[in-house]
């Protein structure tokens, strides 16, 4: 299926939350993986944002794309749950971390861009939380800045100061490892 158009959600005939699902999915699992940085827990809230995207779709009016009211669905849902008592008390263990391919030839090539990949995905995950989802909005996603903006209610000259102090911030982590 093809992205879904704004005037084809303002219909939403024959769309269904499955197809919602396949279409966004796995993004939106990433997103939440990267706030709670806890493999069952994104796979939990996940769900429970599809749910709520299934029972308040009806809520969605079409002043932006069906994308990004998912993604401030799901940011939305991410910062409710890292505030929750639950959270609190629950998970106190060492998460896990993206598994990210790479696209080399060669097996040694592989394993040493897998490390690099590694290190750096430790490195933007152990970085506060404002300027977290900065980097993984704006260079995982590939969101502007204006959108990262909308998605996080934050003026665009805020996203492009977290931003540099996020990028500052990760190369000094990269230098102390």
């Amino acid at each position: 299926m093809g992205e879904l158009s704004e005037t084809r959600i303002q219909e939403m005939d024959g769309v269904t939350i499955e197809d919602v699902v396949d279409q966004y999915g796995e993004d939106v699992w990433k997103l939440v993986f990267s706030y709670v940085r806890h493999e069952q827990a994104a796979d939990d809230l996940t769900q429970e944002i599809f749910i709520k995207i299934y029972k308040k779709i009806d809520t969605f009016a079409g002043h932006s794309t069906l994308r990004t009211w998912i993604w401030r669905v799901a940011i939305n849902h991410c910062k409710d749950y890292l505030n929750s008592w639950y959270k609190r008390q629950v998970f106190t263990e060492e998460d896990r971390h993206f598994q990210m391919m790479s696209s080399g030839s060669s097996v040694e090539g592989d394993v040493i861009q897998r490390d690099e990949d590694r290190e750096l995905e430790e490195v933007v995950l152990r970085l506060p939380m404002k300027y977290r989802e900065i980097i993984y909005l704006y260079y995982y996603e590939e969101s502007t800045i204006r959108e990262v903006s909308f998605l996080l209610g934050v003026k665009e000259n805020t996203v492009k100061t977290r931003l540099r102090k996020a990028k500052q911030l990760v190369k000094e982590g990269l230098v102390n490892e």
